[in-house]
């Protein structure tokens, strides 16, 4: 015999009630079903109920709205003109003149009790449990207010259990020795209301409260010892997180009891909370399945799990969070006060969910839902009441505007470093915990944390506990030039396989340029990116920092493409809001040392990482090598480099017939040199690049303690740009000159950026034919490292050193580095 409960929304709409009968009519063996009043029904009687009081005559709308609903589900799904059908209308409309009596005289009463409330909400399920036995052919209808029974406790309805077993057993004539009537035929199917109950003393209508439905059919589970509890909902069972907050959380596809009750405790709503105890004690597994996906698996609860590896199972939240600090040295070794401050709470019916007490005693922090706060303090400060006088204690605080997430998992219980893992992927991501508390069973580790920041809390611990199927990054991409538009489209293209073959997603919520910006926490379709940063809007910095801070999206990367100075200028937030930088900028690694510094300090503070390995060397890891090193106890001793690939284009092209005036033109016609050639003549790229390399190895210095010898005269980068290209022409005959000797001497030019024991110069070199630098090709990049370690034989680094593919492959490269920590 199995217990089935459908809620609401399964018996809520035409649909999904005939959806009902087809799950009912297939079982095999005998079932008992249990029924929630039709989806919203319970909200409506409550409010007419309270409107009739109030003397609002409004609730005879509502009332009729009721009818309506009712009579439209019957003439929907009974077949017309049966007897069936007829009958039922009677029955439903008997109820609904009893109810429709009951709501004239609270409006002329105008007041209304407990009781009477109860009896109100109590027609939901009787009206909806009449309409299923009627459309079920041979249901038999049993009413719940004959054998569900509660007593008064704490001001509250609770199941009195002895009663309730007694009379189940006897209205289903069940024994131990001999199943119930229900189970003894092959096939039967009774109906029972759930929710509704009556006193056992008093015999008035009462019920188990909201969700009481699923207690109802776990009551009836464990005391007729049915072989499975079936909850048919409208989710495809519990879920890994809220799926409203997590897009990609999935159904569990078993739990144990224990992992089920502390879920449905803290917010899982797919369960109410009693139910799981009565068949965790007859172990009965419970089967949670949505009516609406019928074939859906769903999620299984019960004593021995087929696949426990997980060691996280679900994330539960609870908004709506207050904690009551309770505070004092006088607290310190005096035995007795936790008991009363529970004790004194109880007494007024406050509900306490989480307590963290320091270990010295001087504080407890409680728990407890924001609208019993303040009468929680004030019933605190009344217990304690001498004690503040005295100085001994503070009077309460409370922290408001707070949530509550639990972290659930049997398998938790004995594993090292967890909680360590925990803390620290929340600390990277910014989040502050409050308040925390773990419990000797070690099956729910439970946290508090400011409610705007509860969905990024779900999202990193989801992400980081290998709940998702994915770990997931969330790009801001700003700057859409040629090394953006290709780290986008590389981006683009290796999405697939990186989800595939890395279990990687990257996600780019964000792009701006320096005229539109786009921004989504879904995520932007990489293929139409320019037409949404279109649709997206006007761009300006104070709109990329407020929507780059603002969305406080987990495992957030800023990715700078541009360089311009006002952006450099965000990284400092960006950073202190826990959100890492990749720069392809060089401004803000070369510029002040102390603001590189703490820039460096912000992110090892922070947990994030700030990225600029393109630098320098575009895609080559010159700053990784280096860093390495460093890390591993080397010393840099002398950094030799050419790092434009502007000048070596310049100075491998030059020739008889391509003097260098006609380079420079070459190169800005071909797209190695700024529009302006004398930025890259005037050495400052280099300059910027060798700081960089030299602060990366550890030496303090600034643009301005680097010598630099050019090989153009000040004069000419005086002027204008075509006073310029005016006079380098003069340089054209000299330059030859010196070319054919250089030649003759198996000698080449090579603008080399040198650090030697902390100095620091810039300069036009003449390199011999044995030199690594002599058979540098085209625009590329070569580094020496000379170190402690590389001393006779230095470490040589060459490739290609400019362009927008390999730059735009450099950054994505410092991506890939953030997602793999």
């Amino acid at each position: 015999m199995k217990v089935l409960k459908f809620g609401g929304t399964s018996v809520g709409s035409t649909e999904s009630i005939l959806q009902v009968k087809k799950i009912v009519e297939v079982q095999t063996e005998p079932v008992i079903v249990v029924v929630s009043a039709l989806g919203g029904i319970t909200d409506n009687l409550i409010n007419m109920a309270h409107e009739a009081a109030s003397g609002n005559s409004s609730y005879e709308a509502a009332f009729e709205s009721i009818v309506k609903r009712h009579d439209q589900m019957i003439r929907t799904i009974i077949p017309t003109g049966t007897s069936r059908k007829r009958t039922l209308y009677r029955k439903v409309h008997a109820l609904l003149d009893e109810l429709k009596n009951i709501c004239q005289g609270l409006y002329l009463l105008k007041e209304m009790s407990t009781n009477m409330e109860d009896t109100v909400v109590s027609y939901g399920e009787r009206l909806s449990s009449l309409i299923v036995s009627t459309l079920i052919e041979g249901a038999v209808l049993y009413d719940a207010r004959l054998f569900m029974k509660t007593e008064q406790k704490g001001g509250k309805h609770m199941l009195a259990k002895t009663e309730t077993e007694q009379l189940v057993k006897k209205t289903f004539k069940y024994s131990d020795s001999l199943k119930s009537e229900v189970c003894q035929s092959k096939k039967s199917v009774v109906v029972v209301p759930g929710f509704i109950a009556t006193d056992v003393v008093t015999g008035h209508v009462t019920n188990l409260g909201r969700g009481g439905s699923d207690y109802t059919a776990a009551v009836l589970a464990a005391v007729l010892g049915a072989d499975s509890l079936e909850i048919w909902t409208d989710v495809d069972g519990f879920m890994t997180a809220d799926p409203k907050v997590i897009s990609n959380a999935y159904a569990i596809d078993e739990l144990s009891y224990v992992e089920a009750m502390e879920l449905c405790n803290f917010g899982a709503k797919v369960v109410y909370p009693p139910t799981i105890y009565p068949a965790f004690h007859k172990n009965i597994p419970i089967l949670i399945k949505n009516t609406f996906n019928a074939d859906a698996p769903g999620t299984i609860i019960r004593d021995k799990l087929r696949d426990n590896s997980r060691t996280i199972k679900g994330i539960s939240s609870i908004t709506g969070t207050s904690l009551i600090n309770v505070t004092g040295l006088g607290m310190v070794g005096i035995i007795g006060i936790n008991q009363r401050i529970f004790s004194a709470l109880a007494k007024n019916g406050i509900s306490v969910f989480l307590v963290a007490q320091a270990s010295s005693e001087s504080s407890t922090s409680i728990g407890v839902r924001n609208e019993d706060a303040r009468l929680a303090a004030a019933v605190l400060d009344n217990e304690f009441a001498k004690e503040i006088a005295m100085g001994e204690m503070n009077p309460m605080s409370i922290i408001d505007g707070l949530a509550t997430v639990a972290i659930v998992g049997e398998n938790m219980k004995g594993n090292p470093g967890l909680a360590g893992q925990l803390f620290g992927v929340l600390g990277r991501n910014g989040i502050n915990v409050i308040a925390a508390a773990q419990g000797a069973s070690e099956t729910n580790i439970s946290l508090v944390v400011r409610k705007d920041y509860l969905r990024k809390t779900l999202n990193v611990i989801h992400d980081s506990f290998f709940l998702s199927e994915y770990k997931v990054l969330n790009l801001f991409i700003c700057g859409v030039g040629t090394v953006g538009s290709s780290l986008i489209e590389q981006i683009r293209t290796q999405r697939e396989k990186l989800m595939a073959e890395r279990g990687l997603q990257l996600n780019v919520v964000g792009i701006a340029s320096g005229h539109f910006g786009v921004f989504s926490r879904a995520g932007i379709d990489l293929a139409n990116y320019r037409e949404a940063m279109q649709q997206g809007g006007p761009s300006n910095l104070e709109r990329l920092r407020s929507e780059v801070i603002g969305m406080n999206i987990f495992n957030s990367v800023f990715v700078d493409c541009t360089a311009s100075a006002e952006v450099a200028g965000l990284y400092k937030e960006f950073l202190e809001h826990n959100i890492s930088v990749v720069a392809a900028n060089k401004i803000a690694a070369s510029s002040d040392y102390a603001l590189y510094r703490n820039l460096k300090d912000t992110a090892r503070r922070k947990g994030v990482k700030f990225l600029f390995e393109t630098n320098v060397g575009a895609g080559l890891p010159v700053i990784n090598t280096i860093n390495d090193l460093t890390g591993s106890g080397d010393h840099i001793l002398r950094i030799e480099a050419v790092v434009s690939g502007t000048l070596n284009f310049i100075f491998n092209t030059i020739s008889a017939d391509c003097r260098l005036s006609d380079t420079i033109r070459l190169a800005k016609e071909k797209g190695y040199s700024e529009p302006d050639p004398r930025i890259d003549l005037s050495g400052k790229d280099v300059i910027r690049k060798l700081v960089i390399l030299a602060r990366e190895a550890g030496y303090v210095l600034e643009q301005e303690d680097v010598e630099k010898h050019l090989f153009i005269p000040q004069q000419m980068f005086e002027g204008t740009l075509d006073d310029f290209w005016e006079q380098v022409e003069t340089l054209d005959d000299d330059f030859e000159r010196r070319r054919r000797e250089l030649e003759k001497q198996r000698r080449r030019w090579r603008f080399v950026a040198r650090l030697d024991e902390g100095k620091a110069s810039v300069q036009l070199c003449e390199v011999d034919y044995w030199h690594p630098f002599y058979n540098l090709e085209g625009s590329n990049n070569i580094i020496l490292l000379t170190t402690e370690r590389y001393k006779e034989y230095p470490m040589m680094i060459q490739g290609y050193g400019a362009g927008a593919a390999v730059t735009a492959a450099g950054v994505f490269a410092d991506i890939m580095s953030i997602a793999n920590i």
